[in-house]
């Protein structure tokens, strides 16, 4: 069941992403070669507990940490670790998420320990990902039906020749970190549901340099490209309004 938001609600939903903005600021200052996975989920945890906020992710159906990190060919739900360190030109996927007054917010970037891309096609895969999202929440209007914003993700993998992660996709969001609908980053446009104000979801492409085939590592979490090519992440959590749409985990 699709759960629209009232203003008091969408109020609090604001509050939680400008909570996830600021962790994920905090965090992005720290992702340099020799930091561990764990060095930065404990600056995510500090800074989401400090604005009296708690985090999505920890405890969630077990997950024991506060943030996501997933590394190269890792796309997402990694597990932060003490033992994985950052090298130049990892290629980083990050993913946040906080609760204030019982809504969440959730949102996810990907970028390079170091702050450089290690070779074109990563850079390429990155700016397409980011682009494709942009794409994606041009389509969240009054009018618009759900499936234009996965077919505008589609449009730019397939324009890029990146493989597109089906299994994962976006989301309603609100009370719970994930309600219906379910939003696939593929498929034809103008089907679906309607978008009407007072809707909030998540958009999340994942794109790959190689094929779409993923799998799970044995720590339950971890999901990764079956044929070991890069992947890249962008998420924001966007609310449909009268006028068109807001992008609530927006970052300066």
């Amino acid at each position: 069941m699709i759960i629209r938001k009232s203003a008091q609600e969408l109020d609090k939903m604001r509050r939680a992403g400008r909570i996830v903005a600021g962790a994920i600021d905090a965090v992005l200052a720290r992702v340099q070669p020799g930091k561990t996975t764990e060095d930065l989920d404990r600056v995510a945890a500090a800074y989401i507990n400090e604005q009296g906020a708690t985090p999505s992710f920890l405890g969630y159906r077990g997950f024991t940490k506060t943030i996501c990190a997933s590394i190269n060919d890792e796309i997402v739900h990694g597990i932060p670790s003490s033992r994985r360190v950052l090298v130049e030109g990892d290629l980083v996927s990050l993913d946040f998420g906080a609760i204030w007054e019982g809504f969440h917010a959730d949102s996810a970037v990907t970028v390079f320990a170091g702050g450089q891309a290690p070779d074109a096609d990563a850079e390429r895969l990155v700016q397409a990902t980011q682009r494709a999202l942009a794409d994606a929440i041009e389509q969240i209007r009054p009018g618009g039906r759900l499936s234009d914003v996965g077919h505008a993700v589609e449009r730019v993998a397939v324009a890029e020749g990146l493989g597109i992660v089906r299994e994962y996709g976006g989301h309603g969001i609100g009370r719970a970190l994930h309600e219906d609908p379910f939003i696939p980053n593929f498929g034809p446009a103008g089907r679906g549901p309607d978008l009407r104000p007072g809707l909030v979801i998540a958009v999340e492409p994942m794109l790959n340099l190689g094929g779409e085939e993923t799998r799970t590592l044995a720590d339950g979490w971890t999901v990764v490209t079956d044929d070991g090519s890069r992947s890249a992440h962008f998420e924001h959590t966007i609310a449909v309004t009268d006028e068109g749409h807001e992008v609530l985990t927006a970052r300066d």
